[in-house]
């Protein structure tokens, strides 16, 4: 029904900058709530940002200050503007929705989906 695709993830030194995006397609009605997460090696997937329809956006202590959230509902895509990045946060990257979806000609339901990942590395 919905899919997502994200797109920036590679290698950077530290104090260096990279940018993920992440579109969504498909019968979407609303994207209700867009986060992105990380998941390293031997650790829990933790949520670093996310941002909800009515634009207000929460940051994992680690990141604030670091790390921004945005979107363009016209595209239904989101981004993660990460600067100065530090060797700790190396990780697979994640983006994550809560959709509103249609899964017939007029029903819609919410939804939950996961991207396919993209690997962020920061070397010392």
């Amino acid at each position: 029904q919905v899919q997502l695709v994200e797109s920036g993830g590679g290698l950077v030194q530290a104090g260096g900058s990279l940018r993920l995006s992440c579109a969504a397609s498909g019968r979407i009605r609303r994207l209700n709530a867009m986060d992105w997460y990380r998941q390293s090696p031997g650790k829990e997937r933790e949520l670093v940002a996310r941002i909800i329809s009515d634009g207000s956006t929460t940051y994992a202590s680690s990141v604030k200050g670091r790390f921004t959230i945005s979107r363009d509902n016209a595209k239904n895509t989101w981004y993660l503007q990460m600067n100065s990045l530090k060797p700790e946060d190396t990780a697979a990257y994640y983006c994550h929705a809560d959709v509103s979806a249609y899964y017939s000609e007029t029903m819609y339901s919410s939804f939950s989906y996961w991207g396919q990942g993209t690997q962020v590395t920061v070397s010392s």
